[in-house]
């Protein structure tokens, strides 16, 4: 069953959680190896200090501003809708936070749109994470070596219907 957050802002806790990147507390949210998955990227970002330095890279002023617009918690899922400006120019997404059986965030996918300011925001992150983190998620194009997209590992080569294949 489907519920919404009436009681708060959409996005308070998981803004809150964002806010700690980088301490104790923002890695006690996660399990110990958390996976990111964004469409500003070629690849799953892996680990909660890889996770803590993509957020920490966002938070310099790529965003103009920023708003969740929406909050459904469905089970250990917890979507959320934000809307802002980045670049000057509208960006809009959404946030899938999955938890495992504890309540720990095992994993966030994030989607921007349109495609301009996702390239353009892809390009700025790039250069904030550079030795930071696998270039290989920022190149022109997916990787094309066996194994799959740079960051995944081989046992965990995902198929278009999302499903790994366990080589």
């Amino acid at each position: 069953m489907s519920a919404s957050t009436p009681n708060r802002l959409p996005g308070t806790e998981w803004r809150a959680i964002v806010r700690k990147s980088g301490t104790k507390e923002f890695a006690a949210a996660f399990v110990s190896n958390p996976v990111l998955e964004t469409s500003v990227l070629n690849g799953p970002c892996v680990g909660v200090d890889a996770i803590g330095a993509f957020f920490d890279a966002t938070a310099g002023g790529i965003y103009d501003t920023l708003a969740f617009t929406q909050e459904t918690v469905d089970g250990r899922k917890t979507y959320l809708e934000w809307e802002g400006k980045a670049f000057g120019k509208d960006v809009g997404g959404t946030t899938i936070l999955t938890r495992d059986e504890t309540g720990l965030i095992a994993s966030v996918r994030l989607y921007h749109r349109p495609l301009q300011i996702l390239q353009q925001f892809s390009a700025e992150l790039a250069k904030r994470l550079k030795g930071k983190i696998d270039p290989g998620l920022f190149s022109d194009r997916v990787s094309q070596k066996p194994g799959g997209p740079p960051g995944l590992p081989k046992n965990q080569v995902r198929h278009n219907s999302g499903e790994p294949d366990e080589r």
